[in-house]
């Protein structure tokens, strides 16, 4: 009956946006618009690729500020609009936007409507039994696997604006050398770490491809959809494995609230085993525009360095 009236909301919240979506579909004779692109992106690191792929021919939105959390999000009258006025939107798909879902599929039928995750093998997917048959959205902490995504959005931009692919192709061509040297310098970052410290705990499992790519254990309180809370008895779970392998530190995330990382540290400190918060990690959404964070390679950068800082009991 609880998932049947969570359905029922999540229809009722999107008619009135899809009708907004059918009011604002332009006729097929609308006239063609002049300057920049305008490209919308649901989350901060698909616009922070575009931006960077697009140069100065377009100017690149994204939906999902700082501390949004996408699996949560519902798409607003003005995001709407947005969307409907755009040359291009891209999302990430794997059902990371949620809510949004049906707008985009619906959106699609009439406009260059792009998932980025679509260049990916389905065989490099994560499918976690939680899940039920669906994917892990969150292949952005693989930097190799995120590399994928630069050919969509490249074709995607060319396809809109023919005349300027040369300078797309271009502009991508330099950002996936910056993208594989990041992708090495994660990797030795964690080798740092001595075998039994390389284990991540978080609020919610939203690392998967990060362990997998660079060799660390990934813990989550919840599980990958931050939908469901987590209970009592996953705190105690991960209270268990704190306490018998001396994990020294935890680590909250930028989107999701701290408590259950909070319920873990006092219940390991009532059994005598202290340990810290590590940091704040950003998981679901970048930091803030105009910092280091605020781009997908300072994000990648912040959290690995915060990781392994922690872990290995640097000073902060």
């Amino acid at each position: 009956m609880k998932n049947q009236s969570k359905n029922i909301s999540s229809r009722i919240f999107l008619i009135p946006a899809l009708l907004l979506l059918g009011a604002c579909e332009p006729s097929p004779e609308a006239p063609k618009k002049t300057g920049p692109l305008q490209v919308v992106a649901t989350t901060g690191m698909i616009a922070d690729i575009a931006a960077r792929i697009a140069g100065e021919w377009a100017e690149v939105e994204g939906l999902m500020g700082p501390g949004v959390d996408p699996h949560l999000y519902k798409a607003g009258e003005s995001d709407v609009r947005k969307l409907t006025d755009a040359d291009l939107v891209l999302y990430n798909g794997l059902y990371l936007e949620g809510k949004m879902g049906d707008i985009l599929v619906r959106m699609a039928r009439h406009r260059p409507v792009v998932a980025v995750s679509e260049a990916i093998p389905q065989d490099l997917l994560r499918e976690p039994p939680e899940l039920q048959g669906h994917y892990d959205p969150h292949i952005w902490f693989d930097v190799s696997m995120w590399i994928r995504t630069l050919e969509p959005i490249t074709q995607a931009l060319s396809e809109v604006a023919p005349e300027h692919e040369e300078a797309f192709r271009a502009n991508a061509d330099v950002l996936r050398g910056e993208l594989e040297a990041l992708d090495a310098w994660a990797g030795d970052r964690v080798l740092e770490l001595p075998p039994e410290r390389r284990v991540l705990i978080t609020a919610h499992d939203a690392f998967g491809y990060f362990g997998d790519r660079y060799g660390m254990e990934v813990i989550g309180i919840q599980g990958i959809s931050t939908l469901a809370e987590a209970g009592l008895q996953d705190v105690e779970r991960v209270v268990d494995l704190v306490v018998e392998r001396n994990i020294p530190a935890l680590f909250v995330e930028s989107s999701v609230p701290r408590r259950t990382i909070e319920a873990v540290q006092a219940a390991c400190a009532s059994r005598g085993h202290e340990v810290t918060i590590g940091g704040e990690l950003f998981s679901d959404a970048m930091g803030a525009a105009g910092t280091p964070e605020g781009t997908y390679q300072g994000m990648v950068r912040h959290n690995v360095n915060t990781i392994v800082g922690s872990l290995a009991g640097e000073s902060r």
